[in-house]
């Protein structure tokens, strides 16, 4: 064996017998860590999430390289989200609403601004599907209402913000959707009115302006199926359930100084002035704000 490896045989039995550094101990004990997690999560941490996960649990300080380097060892990679290419078609005989929100994904505090959508999820061994509504803060990524039902309908969407209405209901914020018929019926608008919120909804084929919340499904799809058996209605419905838990709860984020999104928006409720978390750059969104800006200054 040395020889077709080209090792020295002295070479070979001094590594045999040498003793293991405290180092090395403490990478093997990481790496079991690393794949019981793995396996609990169903492979939807990757190396920043597994790290904070870890270090919250074990009380620890490894950082993103150490973890980074004994996943590849192990062959783990986190789930890749695939890319959502639809877009809602805009409805012309409704009544629309100027885009406010202008891809300023950041905000201040918690009820400052909301998200919304709709997004289908299909049963398994069947034609049926089932629609999620959810409201989403900007502040701290937290969904704060959620609804489920059978039919894509006004109903489903009032229902989602009622529930809102109810755990928030001194919250006046910009409220940001795309174009569908849910969000541009008088019905929906009256509410919004009544509570006081400025509309705003994306441009026509432009998922982008709705970016938070489209994110947000992918991460539901790609992350709930791989943690949860989902083989029929009720195990879908129970999944979605238990996931929105996970995520407001548990789904820590380096955004948020390994926070999850409740602990968050608790801690910025209980404060005078919220703790400000800025966004990472994105050279999609600064392209599109230095369009808008050269669009106002020629005009």
């Amino acid at each position: 064996m040395c020889k077709r490896l080209g090792v020295k045989r002295s070479a070979y039995y001094k590594w045999l017998n040498r003793s293991i550094t405290a180092n090395e101990q403490e990478d093997m004990k990481l790496a079991e860590i690393i794949m019981e997690y793995h396996q609990k999560y169903g492979g939807i941490l990757g190396y920043r999430r597994m790290r904070i996960f870890i270090n919250r649990k074990y009380n620890k300080h490894y950082n993103t390289k150490r973890v980074r380097r004994i996943m590849r060892i192990l062959g783990i990679h986190s789930a890749i989200r695939g890319k959502r290419t639809c877009c809602t078609v805009s409805n012309k005989l409704n009544q629309k609403a100027e885009n406010i929100l202008h891809r300023e994904f950041e905000a201040s505090g918690p009820n400052e601004k909301w998200t919304t959508d709709v997004t289908e999820f299909k049963v398994p061994h069947s034609q049926e599907k089932l629609y999620l509504s959810a409201f989403f803060d900007l502040y701290d990524r937290s969904i704060i209402a959620w609804s489920i039902s059978n039919r894509n309908d006004n109903a489903l969407v009032l229902d989602t913000f009622n529930q809102a209405i109810k755990l928030n209901p001194d919250a006046h914020p910009l409220f940001h959707s795309d174009r569908g018929f849910q969000y541009t019926s008088p019905v929906f608008q009256h509410k919004l009115k009544e509570q006081g919120m400025t509309q705003s909804m994306s441009r026509v084929a432009c998922c982008l302006d709705n970016g938070p919340t489209e994110g947000l499904w992918g991460i539901i799809k790609t992350e709930m199926y791989k943690i949860y058996d989902i083989h029929n209605k009720e195990s879908l419905v129970e999944a979605i359930s238990k996931y929105i838990d996970f995520y407001n709860h548990q789904r820590y984020q380096t955004r948020f100084d390994s926070k999850a999104p409740m602990e968050v928006r608790i801690e910025a409720i209980n404060n005078e002035k919220p703790k400000h978390y800025p966004i990472a750059f994105n050279p999609r969104i600064a392209k599109y704000k230095e369009s808008l800006k050269n669009k106002t200054q020629s005009a």
